[in-house]
């Protein structure tokens, strides 16, 4: 199942939350199939995402989504405090 990774440093957790909540249409809608949000112990303004999804090419559309219409977008991405580092991963092995 692939996974598009992000992270990137916030302005505050709160902001951030009720920002990524007002988009979980838009996730369902791309095929989002599961997603983890974790921050680092040491660093409350960082967050990780991981969103889940059934193809590759998904977590790219939904990839380019991010990029045109909501990290360009002060109103969308309110609490980005920098630029997002982005992935897509493939699950390799697990236990």
């Amino acid at each position: 199942m692939p996974t598009l990774h992000i992270e990137h440093p916030i302005k505050d957790f709160a902001t951030w939350k009720s920002a990524f909540d007002r988009f979980a249409s838009q996730r369902a809608d791309a095929g989002v199939r599961h997603y983890r949000v974790q921050q680092p112990v040491d660093d409350p303004a960082y967050v990780v995402v991981d969103l889940d999804f059934d193809d590759v090419a998904g977590a790219e559309r939904f990839l380019a989504f991010l990029r045109t219409r909501v990290w360009s977008s002060s109103e969308n991405a309110p609490a980005l405090a920098g630029a997002p580092r982005t992935r897509i991963l493939q699950t390799a092995d697990e236990g």
